[in-house]
């Protein structure tokens, strides 16, 4: 049941309807029906795999309540190392078990040892990655004394499985039970600013992700047989993909989240405009990457503080294996983070990794050459790693990039950009384009239009609706919904 999708529709109409009017400030029963809707929403995707998200809910809160009662300081210590154990334990036996059984298998067999290792068919759950963060940090908040234990089962699973976030994000830290403590009443304008982000995060959806993939899914199923201006166009399209489908996915969950009077996480804070892959990183999927900064790498920063330059390097080298590990059990993904983690090197040694920078606009309100040579490069880095992230195996992502090695592929790339088909979706990529970098102080760029006269408002979402409906496809799926 995805976000763009008619069941969905049909759901949240009753889920919304039941929550604001006859539940209306009436918490305990509102936080009742998003817990009952979280979990039939899981269910609708994977019913196997709900025992298991409630399993695993009902073993952390009661790992909570341990904490609340104990008294003893090295039993606190245990009890939080557990629930820290199973947290991860879950992710390695459900997403990288049979990866481990394979890589070693084929360790041995290249050493010229046999082994008679199989792998087990294990069925991934929905949204692992997701739960198992917010689980652990909940364990981690209250060792830390920054969170008191949930008492309330039901807020604590509602927390855990809230549907708009369940499967791809954000990851909402625990500080988020306190909104679902709160009364919560129905407010026309947050309820607005959630429809304008929804219908914002679809249209990157629909007109940008799933256009792009028409072009890039070819290219990937036939590579050899692709030109290097194909790879190359592929390859920058891809990246236009990843990040209009992932963050059109933070969008609805976010304003589906405003529509019942939460405030979820923001996750992207347009990444493209970054400067240096240090401000990548802290524009993209910042929910993940704030995560692993303050449980992974600040720890390991610490602890390597003797160090020096040399020390903070190889924590933040460690993070971004993490990062990419993060995605799936494949080498390309630690490939993915260790590139992304040597990228960090130069910031460090130079002294910019640690520095913000602030973009000012120049000549007409565009960015400053300086700053838009930054975005370029930045953005062409990614591109690459993107290339990795996307392979099937190492030796897909070289056959890859070596295709794209040729001298023709610039010149190829000015040909293909004459296509009339590639001219369509480039016109509305630089619109995107245009339409953040105006909009690049709010959090989305249709937040303005609330101080428009209501028959501008109306009239740019009917040709909104109007693109969506012309040009819908067949591809529902987001790309992060496998990991």
């Amino acid at each position: 049941m995805s976000f763009n999708s008619l069941p969905f529709l049909l759901f949240f109409v009753v889920v919304f309807t039941l929550y604001w009017f006859p539940l209306r400030e009436k918490t305990k029963a509102q936080n009742i029906l998003i817990l009952l809707a979280s979990w039939f929403f899981y269910g609708y995707a994977s019913l196997k795999m709900l025992p298991l998200l409630i399993g695993a809910t009902a073993l952390f809160y009661g790992i909570g309540l341990a904490l609340k009662h104990c008294k003893s300081e090295k039993g606190a210590s245990w009890i939080s190392a557990l629930g820290v154990v199973l947290g991860v334990g879950l992710l390695l036996y459900f997403k990288y078990f049979n990866f481990f059984i394979e890589s070693f298998s084929s360790l041995f067999g290249a050493l010229g040892l046999q082994t008679n290792w199989h792998t087990f068919q294990i069925i991934l759950p929905l949204g692992l990655s997701f739960i198992t963060f917010k689980l652990i940090s909940y364990v981690v908040e209250i060792r830390r004394g920054k969170l008191e234990p949930e008492t309330d089962f039901i807020a604590f699973a509602a927390y855990v499985a809230f549907f708009p976030c369940l499967l791809s994000g954000p990851i909402d830290r625990p500080q988020f039970l306190g909104q679902l403590h709160k009364t919560r009443s129905f407010d026309y304008d947050t309820a607005a600013e959630g429809i304008r982000q929804f219908l914002w995060g679809l249209a990157k959806k629909v007109l940008i992700a799933d256009r792009c993939s028409l072009v890039i899914d070819p290219v990937w199923e036939n590579i050899s047989g692709a030109s290097g201006s194909m790879l190359l166009t592929a390859a920058l399209l891809f990246s236009f993909q990843m990040y209009t489908d992932f963050s059109g996915y933070s969008d609805m969950a976010i304003g589906t989240g405003k529509l019942l009077g939460f405030r979820v996480a923001r996750n992207f804070n347009y990444p493209f405009f970054a400067t240096n892959v240090a401000e990548y990183w802290r524009r993209w999927h910042m929910s993940l990457t704030g995560w692993l900064t303050d449980y992974v790498f600040m720890p390991l920063n610490v602890r390597f503080r003797d160090w020096g330059q040399f020390g903070m390097i190889l924590a933040i080298v460690i993070n971004m294996v993490l990062v990419g590990l993060w995605h799936g059990a494949n080498w390309t993904f630690g490939v993915f983070g260790l590139y992304h983690g040597l990228l960090f090197v130069p910031l460090i040694l130079s002294g910019a990794f640690a520095k913000k920078h602030k973009l000012k606009p120049g000549w007409l309100g565009l960015p400053k050459l300086s700053d838009f040579g930054g975005m370029v490069l930045t953005f062409l880095l990614v591109t690459v790693g993107l290339i990795i992230f996307k392979a099937d195996s190492i030796a897909q992502a070289w056959q890859y990039l070596a295709g794209m090695a040729h001298l023709e592929t610039l010149k190829g790339f000015y040909l293909f950009f004459l296509h009339p088909d590639f001219r369509t979706k480039t016109v509305l990529i630089i619109a995107l384009m245009i339409l953040e970098w105006r909009n690049r102080t709010v959090e989305f760029p249709l937040v303005p239009l609330k101080c428009y006269h209501w028959a501008v408002r109306y009239a740019i979402y009917l040709v909104l609706v109007c693109l969506l409906i012309m040009l819908w496809g067949k591809n529902l799926t987001f790309l992060y919904i496998e990991f």
